[in-house]
């Protein structure tokens, strides 16, 4: 199996602090973003302690299947005890979808509205769906619902790691193939750049810190009204 990898981070224009994180770590295969809840204090104490944990969750987890629900949970943990001290009574909480590329495999975990893309012969999918008032209210509501909501309301996540309840995780295992581009992304971008534009980018055959300095710089270009984060794997030869 050969990849090739790329990750970018941006302030944005309006933020003063970069609350977002990424995983890049070839060697384990793991790759991902995660993006500190606003409205919560420690946001960036929250995606830096779920990274953290993945890191060193996958590091010694040696020849063994990896479980990515556990994996997620104990980033869940170790967030929520983290805002215990950052912020009693309030807590920090934080968006995380990461992915594991092993043997021609990949397995992907997600909580939050940070997504991952898969793209290939100039299509893209989405292989992740919101956690957010908006998506649930669809999914479980009438179109009336959907109507009645605020649009300040619509986005608000309906899961983050760091609460202190039950965190359901949801997970994708998918084969490899030759010529894909996974991409992980905040929604410092998903919110400013199409999924039609993505495939643009995709087409033009750049490097990966090319391909994802162009992405960034579109939403920048569009306000930056938020931090930016964008992780790119290409898979060359998807061959276990």
């Amino acid at each position: 199996m050969k990849l090739r990898s790329a990750a970018l981070t941006d302030i944005g224009k309006v933020r003063l602090q970069n609350q977002d994180q990424y995983l890049c770590q070839p060697a384990l295969g793991l790759f991902g973003v995660a993006d500190g809840v606003g409205g919560l204090p420690g946001g960036a104490e929250a995606a830096e302690c779920a990274v953290r944990t993945l890191i060193h969750r996958f590091k010694a987890d040696g020849e063994a299947k990896p479980d990515l629900t556990a994996a997620m949970l104990a980033a869940n943990q170790a967030v929520e005890r983290l805002g215990e001290l950052v912020s009693p009574g309030m807590g920090i909480g934080t968006t995380v979808v990461f992915g594991l590329f092993r043997a021609g495999h990949l397995s992907l975990a997600h909580v939050g509205d940070s997504r991952a893309y898969v793209l290939h012969d100039g299509s893209i999918t989405q292989l992740t769906q919101d956690h957010t008032v908006e998506n649930e209210t669809k999914r479980k509501g009438t179109p009336d619902d959907y109507l009645l909501l605020h649009p300040s309301s619509r986005h608000t996540l309906t899961r983050c790691v760091g609460q202190p309840v039950p965190l359901e995780v949801d997970t994708v295992e998918r084969p490899l193939t030759s010529g894909e581009c996974y991409l992980f992304l905040t929604d410092g971008i998903t919110r400013l750049v199409s999924d039609e534009e993505l495939v643009g980018l995709a087409g033009q055959k750049l490097p990966p810190a090319d391909f994802l300095r162009k992405m960034i710089d579109l939403a920048l270009d569009r306000g930056g009204n938020d931090n930016a984060t964008a992780v790119a794997v290409f898979v060359d030869d998807a061959t276990p």
